[in-house]
């Protein structure tokens, strides 16, 4: 399949650009970036193109991969799903609900593969760890703590505006509800409050009588610094398994299940459907922390 690049930041180099490139079933066609330098200079050191626009990088591909901020990607992935390319894109979708369900509904109604880069979440050992959960049932409550700093040395998304001024909501929220979700079932209720330091707590009531609580921060001190999740229920505690950080291999896995999605195979669970109800819990968790009230969400979300 031939996929193009949007983006030459550090996720694109980190992630993408190398997963594209050794991956048996991709020909890494192009690289489109904001910046046109950044961009030559990413696509030559792959042996890929350079293009001066995103359109022309989409007319010529099979399917567009996407590492740039929610708000730059969300009308780039609409475009190329318009067009009829397959999506993997960065987690979130997008910063607005309504938008994330009209990349999903073209999507949908183009009968187009998709696959959102929820990172880990791709990594086997997770993947059979909510396998598991799923079946096993009978969970009562979640907790997942993310807490760490964009800010720390040699850390190469602190310079990132987005999450500067989004913060740990959407740039690790999307993880954290991505866990939870498709354990627990779709969300109800939200409450969320914003403390100090970007630390947001957010509290999720899932439709078959569960709750999570996240707490979520990408400027937490580096003593506080932690990643760790646990359901418990019926069957007792299920300390999520602590796993590597390989982007790349998860990268080659998410690219895995779009491929054969693209060839008539089953959708993958995280999709640009179940991207965008990640988008729609993030925002009401924000329009919770801004307004001070429960936000209740629609059914199946």
């Amino acid at each position: 399949m031939r996929f193009g690049l949007c983006g030459t930041g550090p996720w694109a180099h980190l992630a993408h650009a190398p997963a594209l490139a050794t991956h048996d079933g991709v020909e890494f066609v192009g690289v489109w970036g904001r910046n046109e330098v950044k961009a030559t200079a990413l696509a030559e050191s792959y042996g890929a193109l350079a293009y001066g626009t995103v359109d022309e990088l989409i007319a010529d591909v099979d399917a567009l991969a996407v590492a740039l901020p929610p708000d730059v990607q969300a009308p780039i992935a609409l475009t190329a799903a318009q067009a009829g390319r397959h999506l993997l894109l960065d987690k979130p979708v997008a910063f607005s609900p309504a938008v994330a369900d009209e990349i999903a509904a073209v999507v949908t109604e183009r009968k187009l593969a998709s696959a959102v880069f929820f990172t880990r979440r791709f990594m086997p050992q997770l993947a059979e760890f909510v396998d598991r959960a799923v079946a096993t049932g009978g969970w009562l409550a979640a907790r997942v703590d993310h807490l760490g700093s964009i800010y720390a040395d040699g850390n190469p998304f602190g310079a990132s505006p987005w999450r500067q001024e989004s913060g740990g909501l959407w740039d690790v929220g999307p993880h954290a509800v991505a866990l939870v979700l498709p354990v627990l079932g779709p969300v109800t209720e939200v409450t969320a409050m914003v403390g100090a330091r970007d630390m947001t707590h957010a509290l999720l009531r899932h439709a078959g009588g569960g709750i999570s609580t996240l707490a979520l921060s990408v400027d937490a001190p580096p003593a506080a610094a932690r990643e760790e999740a646990v359901f418990v229920g019926e069957a007792g505690v299920a300390m999520v398994p602590e796993l590597p950080w390989e982007p790349v291999a998860a990268l080659r896995n998410a690219l895995d299940g779009l491929l054969a999605a693209a060839a008539g195979g089953a959708p993958l669970g995280l999709d640009v459907r179940f991207g965008a109800t990640v988008t729609a819990i993030l925002a009401a968790a924000e329009e919770s922390a801004r307004t001070g009230r429960t936000v209740a969400l629609p059914p199946a979300i």
